[in-house]
């Protein structure tokens, strides 16, 4: 299938797609805030950027993209121009969160993941309570 956008148009999509700030971020971040949680984010210095961190604790959340980070769901679908360079891209996205989730445990760290697909409203309560239990262990 050929991209509807040309080059320019494709090009100006693309460097408008962030890594902070992202919707599924800022729900989960006001929901922790308004449980009373505090954190920091976007730790550079620790291994893979995680986007919400408790330091006292050593635990770090990372909030993936379904599609950027491989996750196995509708939203992760390959699009079909292309496919070669999007499955390399996303199995090194894959393989770059691996090593980092490693180096973060190397370093007396523990992470959690909360996927994109599983923020939903009727969803976030109980990826809450999952966030909660993780920080209490």
């Amino acid at each position: 299938m050929v991209d509807i956008f040309n080059n320019k148009k494709r090009s100006e999509i693309m460097s408008n797609i962030t890594g902070k700030n992202t919707k599924p971020e800022l729900l989960v971040r006001k929901a922790l805030f308004s449980e009373g949680y505090r954190y920091r984010l976007h730790r550079k210095d620790l291994p893979g950027n995680p986007d919400i961190v408790f330091p006292s604790g050593k635990k770090a959340i990372f909030i993936n993209g379904c599609f950027w980070h491989g996750h196995n769901c509708k939203k992760a679908a390959l699009p079909e121009s292309n496919k070669q360079f999007w499955k390399k891209k996303i199995n090194g996205n894959v393989k770059r969160d691996k090593t980092n989730s490693g180096k973060l445990e190397q370093i007396g760290w523990k992470s959690f993941v909360v996927w994109q697909c599983e923020i939903k409203k009727s969803t976030l309560e109980k990826k809450i309570k999952q966030i909660k239990m993780f920080l209490k262990e």
